[in-house]
């Protein structure tokens, strides 16, 4: 290797072509941290894919949940409030559909199902589906 250099029974590898650590700035590790928890083990994954420890990534997605990371201005929160379950009633029991209008069941693939009534407007159908599959 032309970085390295042999001494004795030790190799010495520098660390990158300019010989000094990366500098990451706080966008690109939120943006990696925000990469990572996509999906079913995708921290070392990423990792992998950027050259970083696990270890790192993980101190990096300690701080952006703390808030020790700052966000881009264009990244803001949306209030939420949380309200208790309504009481279930006989109304909410009801099916959903017509008299004689048959249901449809779709599979996505986050693993929730979806039942829809048959005679459902595609137009419908087709803005409803990324809002539940969540892309």
């Amino acid at each position: 290797m032309s970085c390295a250099t042999i001494i004795s029974p030790i190799e010495v590898l520098s660390v990158d072509d300019l010989g000094r650590r990366r500098d990451w700035s706080d966008e690109e590790k939120v943006r990696i941290v925000e990469e990572s928890l996509h999906g079913y083990r995708q921290g070392s994954a990423t990792a992998r894919r950027y050259g970083l420890s696990r270890s790192l990534l993980t101190t990096w997605r300690r701080e952006c949940r703390s808030g020790l990371l700052s966000v881009s201005a264009s990244t803001s929160f949306v209030p939420l409030s949380i309200l208790p379950p309504p009481a279930a009633s006989s109304e909410m029991m009801a099916p959903l559909q017509a008299d004689g209008d048959k249901l449809i069941e779709i599979g996505l693939p986050n693993g929730r199902r979806l039942m829809i009534p048959a005679s459902l407007d595609p137009t419908i159908l087709a803005r409803l589906l990324p809002v539940v599959d969540g892309s």
